[in-house]
């Protein structure tokens, strides 16, 4: 028996499309929130996104909000996004946040080169603004990471990892390419390289080393049938140290799955002497 990625593809869409559309739809009501805020950057998991939050919610509940940076952003990603805001009718709000950037840069330590700090900067910057409208407008913060980018800590720690609800969390990053055609997501789109575009040139498979495809499988193989490394390695015709470099970036991005650990006093279950 072989493992393809095929393997990912074989799953009831329409099926997936209602049970994602209703557990948004009760979240958001039990919630009492008024609607979502999804930041919309013209790539394929917002994309996405915004158009199962429509399906679920109505137009008139969702608001996206697009937050280029004119360093960082090329025109077509904003070009994509108000086309993606155009065909799904929803309120919008271009904003790009150059300027925002620009005032951090008055800090002692502020390194415009360093990609990895400035680039989580401005994707923390964003929340920011998505938080501001949330609250402003009793919403909720759509988030739009996919189970790939999760599993894999590829996400902003604080930043597009800090949402109220995670609809695209239950598909590997393929699955988000293959449901989108069923949601009427422009081709163009479907078959954008992934990109957080948190630096000049940023591409997602080159800053991980490693094509979607292969990531997705690994991680198929692994958490979904339960396969040991040999096994999968032997079924999907992967390169072990592959597979090594994926089980290292889960492990080392536990931290940003969970609550911050902190201590447990040993105390705590003993009965306090009276003052």
């Amino acid at each position: 028996m072989k493992l393809s990625i095929n393997a990912l593809l074989t799953f009831p869409v329409e099926r997936t499309i209602t049970e994602i559309t209703e557990f948004i739809r009760r979240y958001v009501e039990a919630a009492g929130a008024n609607g979502v805020v999804v930041g919309v950057s013209g790539g394929i998991d917002s994309s996405v996104a915004l158009a199962l939050a429509v399906k679920a919610l109505g137009k008139e509940h969702v608001t996206a909000l697009i937050l280029p940076d004119r360093r960082t952003t090329p025109k077509q990603d904003v070009d994509d996004a108000l086309t993606l805001v155009k065909l799904f009718d929803v309120r919008y709000h271009l904003i790009y946040i150059d300027d925002i950037i620009d005032v951090f840069s008055k800090i002692p330590f502020f390194d415009p080169d360093n990609n990895i700090a400035t680039g989580n900067l401005r994707a923390r910057v964003r929340m920011n603004i998505l938080y501001y409208f949330a609250n402003r407008f009793n919403n909720l913060v759509l988030g739009t990471g996919d189970r790939s980018e999760i599993l894999i800590g590829y996400f902003t720690k604080y930043g597009d990892g800090a949402v109220d609800l995670l609809p695209l969390a239950c598909l590997y990053k393929t699955q988000v390419r293959h449901i989108a055609h069923w949601l009427g997501v422009p081709e163009r789109i479907i078959k954008k390289p992934s990109s957080p575009r948190l630096w000049p040139g940023h591409l997602a498979e080159k800053e991980l080393g490693m094509k979607y495809d292969d990531i997705d499988l690994i991680l198929y193989g692994l958490f979904d049938l339960g396969l040991t490394e040999e096994q999968l390695s032997e079924l999907a015709g992967i390169r072990p140290e592959l597979i090594e470099r994926v089980i290292t970036l889960h492990r080392r991005s536990r931290h940003k799955r969970g609550f911050p650990p902190y201590p447990k006093l040993t105390w705590i279950r003993e009965p306090l002497k009276e003052l």
